[in-house]
């Protein structure tokens, strides 16, 4: 039997407008972020969505969006964290190298690339493989999800997402070990600029 997982992005934060590296270290939603969140909860509730089980990263601005999209508990997993940046943190995001980053942050502290993405392969998985985890909602970071559909990119039918915004939604299908992408929701917030 098919299973789904909506894997969401939190809100903008005081360090996305910043600039600035936001890995495990956190900042605080903007009243932009909230208001992102609502919007993101009202997509889930005009299509009749709901959840068996709800889960976020242990990051402050995860646990914040999560809470505004849904008022269920949830349970925090330290597995959909951010990738470790290392010694990055909270530094400016002109001090990026150029993408893909592979190992680079691994030599300043942070994690390794393919360790950062099986992380949140095993998380995911063991969440979906929970008995009555039949539609779930999880709240991660942007490379974290990146990374996540890269790792199924060949089952995606949806082909290659970019542009991850700030709040937007992966709709995975899961069944037999496998996540299949079948929906890439970005929101419009030109009405919040």
């Amino acid at each position: 039997m098919s299973k789904t997982l909506y894997l969401m992005r939190h809100g903008q934060t005081l360090f996305n407008v910043r600039k600035k590296i936001q890995g495990w270290c956190d900042a605080p939603l903007t009243e932009t972020g909230i208001k992102q969140a609502v919007i993101a909860g009202q997509y889930f509730k005009d299509n009749n969505i709901s959840f068996d089980k709800a889960y976020s990263s242990t990051s402050e601005r995860a646990c914040d969006t999560l809470e505004l999209v849904t008022d269920m508990d949830y349970t925090r997993l330290k597995g959909l964290k951010e990738w470790n940046f290392g010694t990055f943190e909270g530094e400016s995001e002109d001090l990026n190298p150029q993408l893909p980053y592979g190992d680079f942050f691994a030599d300043f502290g942070g994690e390794r690339e393919m360790d950062f993405r099986a992380r949140l392969v095993e998380t995911m998985e063991a969440i979906m493989n929970e008995p009555g985890h039949n539609t779930v909602l999880a709240v991660s970071h942007g490379a974290a999800y990146a990374q996540f559909a890269r790792n199924w990119e060949a089952n995606s039918k949806v082909g290659i997402v970019r542009g991850l915004k700030n709040c937007c939604i992966l709709k995975f299908e899961y069944e037999d070990g496998q996540f299949t992408l079948v929906d890439f929701i970005n929101h419009d917030f030109s009405k919040l600029i």
